[in-house]
């Protein structure tokens, strides 16, 4: 007779610390078993690149090693929850059912379903807050259910509700009556499935630099935080966009995906700022922290927030449509050299610094494309390894000032902002070849140089790299007076805002005979 269980359901909070809702399921005092299902919902629904498949597939691996550390280990299927978990329920004498709350709104809709079935079958729910710092619900609660529209109001509210709380240190065992039986432990019907039998096509792979799981993000946090001074001087304007190896902390990635908790994160790093002069919000790291949990917050109470129609924070802007533009956009085909490596870092590696997410995002929509936010948001939605949909939406309204940012005349030079930081080209010499013989001063404009020179460096322009689609110093100051006029449409007013520290630059002067 099989023995009474308690089912916990991982989804994003890949990890075992700080995971309320798996210790809750330990103290069912029965037998633990940790699920992960593969949701055809998201194959269907979700872009996803191989880089991406190939961090979560590296993410469940070290759950399921160190799950079996315990004396337990994943149990891994494929279909929709709500038919799997009804078959769990009644194959393995399900008592309880534990998963950390998920703000996104298939996963609000699917959720409330598989609760209502669970209790039909005398199954007990428990949800625990800790993907994100705060209970975005009770944020929202302190502005009387208002969407908080600045990071300074979001702030003041997640700070009127004190710290947030403590991590949840990890289970170092389990009691003997929640361990699996060894005939489970060995049961492969239950194993990850490899990645060609989830169809990724691994040609796509790029170099494995940051690999995924609980394991690998604690040990890049810890190294992250033996750097006492540089976590103290830290303002993420002045890191490097460019640079050849990142110059911020990536813990983006292992964050998304829940192998790392942010309310571990927050609290080690205020250890580290305790009693030491240090940075402030919103350029510091705990003021990263707080840019995440905004755009949570304000994702949580807007419907359609990633989409412009139907969102009541987003200017309503008729973008162009091109998607030849887009398309070569996202292959960094652009013309623009340092756009183009930015491109390409992030289709060959699924990371880029977020200056550089914002010079490219930029360029794309008010900068110099004029295409809609929501088409960038598909590309780094399939790229990014941190791809978090309440993120990645708010960032691109962001970027394209569509909500939350109304500075929309500082757009970012294509040329002169990688210039800043890099004026040698490494970076683009590694991402973009074909122009990597160029002289340096021909690098960010391969146009600018003779047909002489472009031959001598093998760079014939139209030929060997593109034409640029468009003439930046034309089509900025266009686009300008285009979103100028979809502001007075919207009725939205003009003006700084408060956290202009982590905004875009003005375009570059223009130098006398070049254009710029």
């Amino acid at each position: 007779m099989s023995k009474a269980t308690a089912i916990h359901w991982f989804r994003k909070g890949l990890r075992l610390h700080d995971n309320p809702a798996l210790i809750a399921a330990i103290k069912a005092e029965v037998e633990l078993r940790p699920i992960f299902i593969f949701d055809p919902w998201y194959e269907e629904n979700v872009r996803c690149g191989a880089n991406r498949w190939r961090f979560l597939h590296q993410s469940l691996s070290d759950l399921d090693k160190n799950l079996r550390q315990l004396g337990t280990r994943l149990f891994v299927f494929r279909g929709k929850p709500e038919e799997v978990l009804p078959m769990l329920f009644n194959e393995w004498k399900v008592q309880r059912l534990t998963f950390e709350i998920d703000i996104e709104p298939y996963s609000r809709q699917r959720d409330d379903q598989v609760t209502r079935i669970a209790h039909q079958l005398d199954v007990e729910v428990i949800q625990k807050v800790s993907h994100t710092l705060y209970n975005t619900e009770l944020v929202l609660k302190a502005n009387m259910d208002a969407v908080p529209l600045t990071y300074v109001k979001a702030v003041s509210l997640m700070k009127s509700l004190g710290e947030p709380p403590q991590a949840v240190p990890a289970p170092t065992k389990l009691p003997p009556e929640c361990r699996a039986a060894a005939a489970l432990l060995e049961d492969h019907k239950y194993d990850i499935p490899t990645l060609e039998e989830l169809g990724v096509d691994q040609s796509q792979l790029g170099p494995c630099l940051f690999p995924g799981g609980e394991t690998e993000g604690l040990a890049r946090l810890e190294k992250c935080l033996e750097r006492k001074d540089w976590i103290c001087s830290f303002e993420k304007p002045k890191t490097i966009p460019n640079s050849l190896a990142p110059s911020t902390t990536v813990l983006s990635p292992y964050i998304r995906f829940g192998c790392v908790s942010s309310r571990f994160v927050y609290h080690k790093i205020n250890m580290v700022l305790k009693g030491r002069k240090h940075s402030q919000p919103p350029v510091s790291l705990i003021g990263q922290m707080y840019w995440r949990e905004f755009y949570y917050i304000a994702a949580s109470g807007t419907p359609n927030f990633d989409k412009m129609v139907g969102n009541k924070v987003c200017c309503k802007v008729p973008w162009d449509e091109n998607p030849e533009w887009v398309e070569r956009w996202a292959q960094g085909k652009t013309g623009y050299p340092f756009i183009d490596a930015c491109m390409r870092q992030l289709r060959q590696e699924g990371w880029i610094h977020h200056l550089a997410r914002h010079a490219v995002a930029c360029f794309l929509t008010r900068g110099d494309l004029y295409q809609s936010w929501e088409e960038g948001q598909k590309v780094f939605e399939e790229l990014l390894l941190d791809a978090d949909w309440a993120l990645n939406a708010g960032n691109w309204m962001w970027m394209s000032a569509s909500a939350f940012y109304h500075t929309f005349y500082r757009v970012y030079s294509p040329v002169a902002f990688g210039k800043k930081t890099d004026k040698t080209g490494e970076y683009i010499r590694k991402y973009v070849p074909e122009v990597s013989k160029l002289p340096s001063n021909y690098l960010y404009e391969p146009w600018e140089a003779s047909l002489s020179v472009q031959k001598a460096a093998k760079c014939v322009v139209g030929e060997d790299y593109p034409h640029r689609l468009v003439k930046h110093e034309d089509v900025y100051k266009v686009n300008i007076g285009r979103l100028s006029a979809a502001y007075k449409a919207n009725k939205i007013l003009q003006k700084e805002h408060e956290a202009d520290d982590d905004c875009p630059h003005p375009p570059a002067k223009k130098r006398k005979g070049k254009g710029k």
